[in-house]
């Protein structure tokens, strides 16, 4: 796993590319347009360039191996990017809501709809395949950083999806309207009202993918478990050893730090056993489990059954109150 790290960084020169190009297709479009939402979109796309180079700085640091410094390596920096990440994602929300709400009181007509819709089309099919390579190679590496990255560009698409209808919607009711001004007798003044009311309801969503983010990388920063599905193929190995009558186990913690998991547990067997006995386990125990995961780091603690104190802290630790529904054997709880 951490051989393969560094290759990431290119996603992150991939992200700069998409940024780049989007912005200056957006921009165009804006300019053939003087649509308030496709200029909120350019907006957006600029965030998204100083996030892609956050993601190339995040990534470049989060692949280098431990050192005497960083002795769990600097896996944890990746929560900073998709924290920042999620607050540029908000500060994007409300610049195009402030934008659309300038535009809503003061309409403007739009020029050359079609054009500006092809270019920003283009340039949101862009994002949309970035978007899906970020997430997919995010999610099977396990980074947290190309996920966050993903998701934001794929906020950018819906963005964009968003506003081409409204705009869309403008240009056919402009059409047809032509010569019926049935805008003006509806009492709204003409269609391209719809441009800052769309623009504001996108910002709405865009809001609640940055929360959603945000609240991710405040778990991750505070060492939360890991996911349930995760924890049960840990606990699945370690029920199979405790089902003999002189092994079990509690104790058990985990957390994780972008692609990397760590886990820590104590591990009872009877107290007449040599060393050997219980360094062979141990090392059975963490091979079976590092197996099934890329890159997790595994403290195991060997303690004898029979003696009171491996007993004590239970009554006192609600971890470790929660874990002992999984002890197996002579457990005195």
């Amino acid at each position: 796993m951490d051989a393969a790290q560094p290759s990431l960084a290119r996603y992150g020169w991939l992200s700069i590319f998409a940024a780049v190009s989007t912005i200056a297709l957006k921009s165009y479009a804006y300019w053939l347009t003087d649509s308030v939402g496709l200029l909120s979109d350019a907006l957006e796309s600029v965030i998204n360039l100083v996030a892609a180079i956050i993601v190339l700085f995040v990534l470049s640091i989060a692949a280098r191996p431990p050192d005497e410094n960083h002795a769990y390596g600097h896996d944890k920096i990746e929560y900073f990017s998709s924290g920042a990440e999620g607050i540029m994602i908000l500060l994007a929300a409300f610049s195009i809501a402030y934008t659309a709400w300038e535009r809503l009181w003061h309409p403007m007509p739009l020029q050359k709809l079609d054009l500006g819709i092809a270019v920003s089309v283009f340039a949101s099919l862009i994002n949309l395949i970035v978007a899906r390579i970020l997430i997919s190679v995010g999610r099977s590496r396990q980074s947290i950083t190309l996920e966050a990255d993903g998701k934001h560009l794929m906020t950018d698409v819906w963005t964009t999806i968003g506003i081409l209808f409204g705009i869309g919607i403008i240009a056919v009711a402009n059409r047809f309207d032509t010569g019926l001004n049935l805008a003006r007798h509806l009492g709204i003044g003409g269609w391209e009202i719809l441009d800052p009311i769309i623009a504001i309801l996108v910002a709405v969503n865009i809001v609640l993918a940055g929360l959603h983010l945000i609240r991710r990388t405040i778990s991750g920063l505070m060492d939360a478990a890991l996911p349930e599905d995760e924890l049960a193929v840990i606990t699945e190995v370690l029920d199979k050893f405790a089902a003999s009558d002189h092994i079990t186990y509690h104790a058990l913690r985990t957390r994780y730090a972008g692609a990397r998991r760590f886990m820590s547990v104590h591990v009872l067997v009877p107290g007449d056993w040599s060393v050997q006995q219980g360094h062979d386990l141990l090392e059975t125990i963490e091979q079976q489990i590092m197996d099934k995961f890329d890159s997790i780091d595994i403290d195991t603690h060997l303690e004898p059954i029979e003696d009171i104190a491996s007993w004590q802290h239970l009554a006192a630790d609600p971890v470790d109150q929660a874990c002992s529904i999984n002890l197996k054997g002579n457990s005195s709880t």
